[in-house]
């Protein structure tokens, strides 16, 4: 009786490990591949940065990136929207779409001059392509120097997922 139960135990112990593992084996076509026909996409962007105790703004260059990592598809990018702190729009940077061949990239600066977007800064970006393709990196590059002081960091973009 103790071996039979040791054998009921072990197959029970299988039948765990299968009811785990199957979904991963069986259903790999369900996972999501990554490929995309399109994205709407929120860039964050600092036209400056506060620093010491009075918080005084550090200006930034601010460079939006875009690079289609796609090896044989182009995309089409079809806004590029630069907002500032409060969500006011301040500039449209293309007024047509723009083709993105692949493994190529384009980029928009905001000069360091221009502090109008804030520390709260942020780009829209849209693209779209007729086929699936790998979507691509869209960031922006943010970097300035005050006397001997400088300082640079990245943002990475975020997919907006909309009801529409």
């Amino acid at each position: 009786e103790l071996m039979v139960r040791k054998i009921l135990f072990e197959l029970f112990i299988i039948f765990l490990s299968l009811c785990f593992l199957t979904p991963f084996s069986l259903h790999a076509s369900d996972l999501k591949t990554g490929l995309s026909k399109g994205q709407l996409i929120y860039v964050p962007a600092y036209s400056h940065i506060y620093s010491g105790d009075r918080e005084r703004p550090f200006l930034l260059t601010v460079t939006l990136s875009i690079r289609n990592i796609d090896p044989k598809r182009q995309i089409k990018v079809t806004l590029v929207d630069y907002y500032e702190t409060e969500g006011k729009l301040l500039k449209k940077y293309i007024d047509q779409p723009v083709i993105l061949k692949p493994l190529a990239s384009l980029r928009y600066v905001v000069p360091e001059k221009d502090k109008s977007g804030g520390s709260g800064a942020n780009f829209i970006v849209k693209w779209e392509s007729d086929l699936l393709v790998n979507p691509p990196i869209v960031e922006s590059i943010m970097i300035g120097t005050q006397t001997q002081q400088g300082i640079s960091f990245t943002s990475r973009g975020q997919e907006i997922i909309t009801t529409e």
